[in-house]
């Protein structure tokens, strides 16, 4: 597997990209023999989420490109307006991707729904795992609004750890589940990189919302479409499942009933194998 770590420069940003490929390509072939797959992370972790979840889509073939948003993980902002989608487009046009597939997991399945809405020529099919939906709201249980109330209390005290903390109890564990259902590895991981994300004094800049949003315009969805859902994730994130699913008209769901909200990081062989499978009988994009 060949990897290049480089920096797009996108207006107001620097966006750290990771590439990976087959190492079997001819220089004839090239990219055109690897299909690409553009992955989007949560916005609780870094690129790195889809560590163990890279080396089986390149193992069947494909070139796996991610990148970590502006004022996450190693990319930087300036404190100015922006767009997702621009930055996402920005990142295939310096890359000479002209269609990819992309798969979007939590903050990341949103930038990924906007975007195909925006620019639909640009992409071949989408993952939407675990994710939300642009002016849908869900709703929330009761533990669930427990648990944000005591979150931003400790985003007013400026509490780093215990908002970290809430942070995997909600997104890693699954609210109302054993703290041990997960292995400790991966909610340490997912608080390591987490805990910069919530630091008060992390520049982000401002995200421009899709207009009109995506709840409005899910019917014009026209890509393949695999929704990923755990039955262990909140009430809100089920509910945008559904929603979804039952409106785009080339959406198909996939739920199990074992999993919460980071399925990529928690069962990374069998997302992986749910993609490959979904991919597998669309013809080859470069």
């Amino acid at each position: 597997m060949t990897h290049d770590d480089r920096s797009v420069q996108v207006p107001g940003a620097s966006l750290r990209v990771v590439i990976d490929a087959p190492d079997d390509l001819d220089e004839a072939s090239g990219s055109a023999a690897a299909p690409p797959i553009t992955l989007l992370a949560s916005a609780l972790v870094s690129l790195e989420a889809w560590d163990d979840v890279t080396p089986f889509l390149v193992a069947a073939g494909y070139r796996v490109v991610r990148y970590d948003y502006r004022g996450f993980g190693a990319s930087a902002t300036d404190p100015v307006e922006f767009s997702n989608r621009d930055d996402l487009r920005a990142v295939l046009d310096a890359l000479g991707i002209e269609r990819t597939a992309v798969v979007g997991n939590s903050y990341g399945a949103m930038i990924a729904l906007d975007t195909v809405l925006e620019s639909p020529e640009r992409f071949v099919a989408m993952a939407w795992v675990g994710g939300g939906i642009g002016g849908f709201d869900g709703g929330d249980s009761e533990e669930e609004l427990a648990l944000y109330r005591t979150y931003e209390e400790a985003e007013e005290a400026g509490d780093i750890e215990t908002m970290a903390d809430v942070d995997v109890r909600i997104w890693v564990d699954g609210v109302g589940q054993r703290s041990d259902r997960v292995p400790d590895a991966i909610r340490e991981a997912v608080r390591r990189m987490d805990r910069p994300h919530v630091d008060p004094k992390r520049v982000l800049g401002t995200p421009i919302p899709l207009e009109p949003r995506a709840n409005e315009r899910l019917a014009s969805l026209a890509i393949p479409t695999l929704v990923v859902i755990g039955e262990l994730d909140t009430q809100g994130t089920r509910a945008a499942a559904a929603r979804l699913a039952t409106t785009a008209t080339q959406a198909r769901l996939v739920s199990w009933p074992d999993v919460a909200h980071m399925i990529g990081m928690e069962q990374p062989e069998r997302l992986a194998g749910a993609l490959i499978d979904f991919l597998a009988p669309l013809p080859r994009w470069r």
